[in-house]
């Protein structure tokens, strides 16, 4: 059964793996990994892991002020299988909610079950009524996900690149 775990850095060898699933170039949104961030050095991945725990709160709890989100690593069997991260601000453009599966474990539902769980927490931690999940437009597995969770597409362009979806956190 995969599980929501905050970012470690006893997992530094299961996250080198599922980065280098994806390959070069970007990677999902669940990690919050940016090209300066080094991941590879075990001092750098201290570092980088420290910094984004170091701005996280406790699940379930509202957030206080000071504290931007909630990443969480999806494990399974000491094996990281992606990412999903809880923003606790309004981002037009990322939405409150990012996430991603690694190439090798999709099509398993992950992120429909990565994405109810993390919405679990959205309701405790945030003091809005809904929230917002973005995905690019020609992702229709990610659309569906959303879907699966609720989400109600917002009316946007043809042509648009990408899909907005408002998930209600009411019970």
């Amino acid at each position: 059964m995969p599980e929501l775990v905050l970012p470690t850095t006893r997992l530094h060898a299961a996250f080198l793996e599922c980065r280098d699933d994806w390959g070069p170039g970007p990677h999902e949104d669940g990690f919050g990994l940016t090209p300066g961030d080094d991941v590879d050095s075990p001092g750098g991945f201290v570092s980088w892991v420290d910094g984004l725990v170091s701005r996280t709160h406790p699940a379930g709890t509202p957030c206080p002020p000071g504290r931007h989100g909630s990443p969480r690593w999806i494990v399974q069997d000491g094996r990281i299988l992606g990412g999903i991260a809880l923003r606790h601000h309004y981002d037009d453009g990322a939405g409150h909610i990012g996430y991603g599966i690694r190439p090798s474990a999709r099509g398993r539902g992950l992120a429909t079950w990565a994405l109810g769980a993390i919405l679990r927490e959205a309701r405790a931690a945030l003091t809005v009524d809904r929230v917002l999940v973005v995905c690019l437009a020609g992702n229709l597995a990610s659309a569906r996900t959303i879907e699966r969770n609720g989400g109600v597409a917002e009316d946007m362009p043809a042509g648009a690149p990408t899909r907005r979806y408002w998930i209600t956190l009411g019970e």
